[in-house]
């Protein structure tokens, strides 16, 4: 089997409401998608997407992806797209970094692999856990009633996982945090994020203070230096999210004691193939995970629902959904969906 055609799409998702999170430093109003599909001589056709979330979010950006596919495009024709590991050093050795930019060609070739083997994406990547892996809510900063007036939004929708924004301000996070912590209600996980807002100083201060919380702070600080020594002065279980890139980082991060949990988000990482490798070594080491990708379709929401699902529980905490935020629907009534709060 050889690739005969890739061929690609942009696609502007705009929200159904402004976003704000890192303590509202960030807003953001519409995503640009890529929409990616590679053809073989066979006739086994396998679609990927790549959707950074807007251009502040992280060094990656629509155009980005666009123009990278198009440096990585004719090298990959007459490739054998099921053989995943080596499509990966044909990208990297042409293009050195730029995971985001490989995401939807891997994930478009892992289509096709389960196409091939007519087997579902789980079960070609290791397995299929029985039970349904829940979804977490991403609920914008606001005031604490505002916040908490959204989880309770969510809460109707059938959500028990809410990953709550916070940051920027240290007094309005700890009221913000105390008043979603008093009324989380049994069997729901209620986690707060940060996104990079805070100062080491600050989330040591906000970590603290903070009474009766059960779970974990996601992303406190910019860099894994900074998380690092907060680490070294609370108790509290931490998260990386931002701060994961590659092996090397998890690595790290394990190595050094840094957190507990990271986010495995598939587009900042490269690919399955390259998340497939950090869920492995996470398995392995005890380090929860949390499976997201940056943005994007009910595309991008179905490889990380396939994805999760290869993971036990409570490895797993639970994903995030993308194709609820946004209000176009390239594929209706298709793919992975949202039923009761799970996937």
């Amino acid at each position: 089997m050889e690739i005969n055609r890739i061929s690609v799409w942009q696609l502007d998702l705009p929200l159904h409401k402004p976003y704000w999170l890192s303590g509202g430093r960030l807003k953001f109003e519409q995503l640009d998608s890529t929409i990616l599909r590679i053809d073989t001589d066979e006739g086994v056709s396998g679609w990927g997407e790549g959707c950074p979330w807007g251009v502040t979010y992280l060094p990656a950006f629509g155009k980005g992806i666009r123009a990278g596919i198009d440096e990585l495009a004719t090298l990959l024709i007459g490739k054998d797209p099921r053989q995943l590991d080596a499509i990966n050093r044909i990208m990297d050795l042409a293009l050195p970094g730029h995971p985001y930019v490989k995401s939807a060609i891997d994930m478009a070739c892992w289509d096709i692999a389960g196409k091939s083997a007519n087997l579902p994406l789980c079960e070609l990547l290791g397995s299929r856990e029985p039970a349904p892996v829940p979804i977490a809510s991403s609920v914008s900063t606001g005031s604490p009633q505002e916040m908490l007036d959204e989880v309770q939004r969510f809460r109707d929708q059938g959500y028990r996982v809410h990953s709550c924004k916070v940051g920027a301000d240290v007094a309005l996070d700890i009221e913000r945090i105390n008043l979603l912590a008093a009324n989380e209600r049994a069997g729901e996980i209620m986690f707060y994020d940060a996104n990079r807002a805070w100062l080491p100083r600050e989330a040591i201060t906000v970590l603290n203070s903070i009474t009766g919380v059960s779970s974990w702070f996601e992303q406190p600080c910019e860099t894994l230096d900074e998380i690092a020594q907060v680490r070294r002065h609370t108790s509290c279980p931490i998260g990386v999210d931002e701060g994961l890139h590659t092996m090397e980082d998890l690595i790290r991060i394990q190595r050094d004691g840094i957190a507990e949990l990271v986010n495995i988000k598939i587009n900042r990482v490269g690919g399955l193939t390259r998340a497939r490798r950090m869920r492995d070594f996470c398995l392995a080491t005890g380090i929860t995970m949390l499976i997201m990708d940056t943005g994007g379709t009910v595309l991008a929401d179905t490889a990380v629902a396939h994805f999760a699902q290869t993971i036990p529980a409570p490895s797993c905490l639970g994903v995030w959904s993308c194709q609820d935020m946004v209000s176009v629907d390239p594929a209706p009534g298709q793919g992975a969906r949202n039923v009761d709060g799970c996937f």
